[in-house]
């Protein structure tokens, strides 16, 4: 007897939720399908980024796979390639559209990472890839362009030559050229990438939020806006700063010599 229930799961894919003290992590999970996107898996990934950006009491993301592969890309045949994905009104995965999301991601990427997973990844803030892993930006091969980033992205990471190599040829590439371009930030051995991705999260989770969030408001204006936009608002940003409970913790916890405790107020 065939299990429907296990079938329909399978067909329609799912994305799990799960806190570890200031962590959030966001599994991918259709390892039948080697956890090819559909409709509804980014709808809920959507929806997990914005309980991360809703719950005050999350500080990091983490972004990993629940199978041995992070993602083959989208299904092609259940998607409206011209539409935004069906993530309106919910912070973009892609942190392309408003409403974009203010806290940090780590990607924790292992085994095939396709089309869609490479733009995951380029658009969280670090990425751990396992050592066998396999990148594909693929489109130009089924006859479409990378729209979920990869044609900014891979541009502003690695430079031109480096980018079009991979995004015009379709071809595939491993872990040591995703390093070597600045694709990933870490290379280490597959069965300990979810570890040091969580550990990643869980040093960026200890830091004082506002300050994380406010280091990532301005590097991210400085590259899509230029500096003098960073510029412009780095006075506001510091005066906020400045006047919250996490600085004056941050003070103490100098003067004490120990680990700053910090809350995001």
């Amino acid at each position: 007897m065939t299990d429907k229930t296990a079938d329909s799961t399978a067909d329609v894919g799912n994305i799990t939720v799960e806190t570890r003290g200031r962590v959030r992590l966001i599994g991918i999970d259709r390892p039948a399908k080697y956890n090819g996107f559909t409709p509804e898996m980014i709808r809920q990934l959507a929806e997990a980024y914005q309980g991360v950006e809703d719950d005050p009491e999350v500080f990091c993301t983490l972004l990993h796979t629940t199978g041995k592969h992070f993602t083959a890309g989208l299904q092609l045949d259940r998607f409206d390639v011209t539409s935004d994905l069906g993530t309106a009104g919910l912070t973009d995965p892609l942190d392309l559209r408003e409403p974009r999301r203010k806290k940090p991601v780590v990607a924790a990427v292992r085994g095939i990472c396709f089309t869609i997973g490479i733009e995951l990844m380029l658009a969280a803030d670090v990425v751990v890839a396992g050592e066998g892993s396999r990148f594909g930006q693929l489109e130009v091969s089924r006859g479409l362009m990378a729209y979920g980033g990869a044609t900014a992205r891979m541009v502003e990471r690695a430079g031109w030559g480096n980018a079009m190599r991979w995004l015009l040829t379709g071809e595939q590439f491993d872990a040591a050229e995703a390093l070597r371009v600045g694709f990933v930030q870490e290379v280490v051995p597959d069965e300990a990438v979810f570890k040091r991705g969580l550990e990643l999260a869980e040093r960026i989770a200890a830091q004082a939020p506002l300050a994380v969030q406010a280091t990532r408001r301005s590097s991210r204006l400085a590259s899509e806006e230029g500096m003098a936009a960073a510029l412009a608002i780095m006075g506001e940003q510091m005066q906020a700063l400045s006047e919250s409970e996490d600085f004056a913790e941050g003070v103490k916890s100098f003067v004490e010599r120990r680990d700053g405790r910090y809350t995001g107020r």
